[in-house]
């Protein structure tokens, strides 16, 4: 690609990067791993943490490379260093709007306008939490939101998992491959589906449901939770539940906020719609990760989709490179056939 000179952004010229990912979670950062390789001018806008929510998750053991496993923090550190090693550019300040402007496309960020030929959306999404006491006081020290990335620390240990919709039907019957006894907390009946609940029943023995039950308070000693405190709604009575851990499942928040108003489809939740090739609805804008609608959620996945956009990202620019995209294969498959 060609080199982009360095320039002040308050320069009224509009000197267009290769590629501006926002976002610099596990997705981005695999995506500009790709691209900066390739000579790719790559800028990533990141507002929180780099690493995203893999950086705040105590300990990943299903990441493949480490046999041990690896801290999460330790994960994204290393992600973060190979990117930049080929030249990647991670600059922290937070994008508030993508506008089309046809091959270009001009990004509003706290460090004022930036133009690319390409876009790279890789927000990732937010648990949504129950906002009880004890809940932040004990993120990834007994409380979780990734009953895959975290349910293997509880082999034989007693759980509690808030939530009555399919993923808490789902999670709770793919912990009791690890706990002992699961208490599942249902505020008013069970959301899940016909079938899920079905095959609830069937783990009876290791699950126990307690439908219109709130929580009200998570509580732990020593750095550890040892009781979820609750209501019975029908008695009004506090009810209380010793545990070693609590998995929370009421949902999932993308982060897309900031997309209010564009051009870029959403799904009914709020996540990114995309094509095969990870392209949303308009042309030189993608998506990667958790922010993605049907994503699967995992650090893994999300990496793989980023190397994946970064393929598709390589192609779009050099048939940009070409010659003008004729208008009746723009965000068709036959884009990159």
């Amino acid at each position: 690609m060609t080199e982009t000179p360095s320039v002040d952004r308050r320069d009224s010229e509009k000197v267009p990067h290769d590629l501006v990912i926002v976002g610099a979670g596990p997705a981005a950062l695999s995506a500009a791993l790709y691209t900066s390789r390739e000579d790719i001018d790559t800028v990533l806008f990141e507002k929180g943490a780099i690493g995203g929510l893999a950086a705040v998750t105590d300990w990943v053991d299903n990441y493949p490379g480490f046999e041990k496993g690896i801290a999460g923090l330790d994960l994204s550190e290393q992600m973060r260093k190979q990117a930049e090693r080929f030249g990647a550019k991670i600059e922290l300040g937070e994008v508030s709007k993508i506008e089309d402007q046809g091959k270009l496309k001009k990004l509003t960020t706290t460090e004022g306008d930036v133009y690319a030929k390409a876009v790279l959306v890789a927000t990732g999404s937010e648990y949504k939490q129950i906002g009880v006491p004890g809940e932040k006081e004990y993120y990834a020290r007994g409380v979780h939101y990734c009953a895959t990335c975290d349910g293997a620390f509880y082999r034989d240990k007693k759980l509690v998992v808030v939530g009555g919709g399919n993923s808490a039907a789902q999670e709770s019957m793919f912990l009791t491959k690890f706990a002992s006894h699961i208490d599942m907390l249902v505020r008013s009946k069970l959301r899940a589906s016909d079938v899920l609940i079905k095959e609830l029943e069937k783990h009876k023995d290791k699950i126990t449901v307690h439908l219109g039950t709130t929580t009200d308070e998570i509580v732990g000693k020593d750095s550890k939770v040892t009781k979820v405190i609750g209501t019975d709604a029908a008695s009004g009575k506090k009810v209380e539940f010793p545990t070693d851990g609590v998995f929370v499942f009421v949902g999932l928040l993308p982060n897309t906020k900031f997309l209010a108003g564009s051009a870029i489809e959403v799904d009914d939740f709020g996540f990114i719609k995309s094509d095969l090739h990870l392209m949303t609805n308009v042309a030189g804008i993608f998506v990667a990760g958790d922010v993605r609608s049907g994503a699967t959620l995992q650090i893994a996945s999300a990496s793989g989709e980023g190397a994946t956009a970064a393929l598709m990202i390589r192609e779009y620019l050099e048939m940009q490179e070409r010659g003008p995209l004729p208008e009746a294969v723009v965000g068709h498959p036959q884009l990159y056939g």
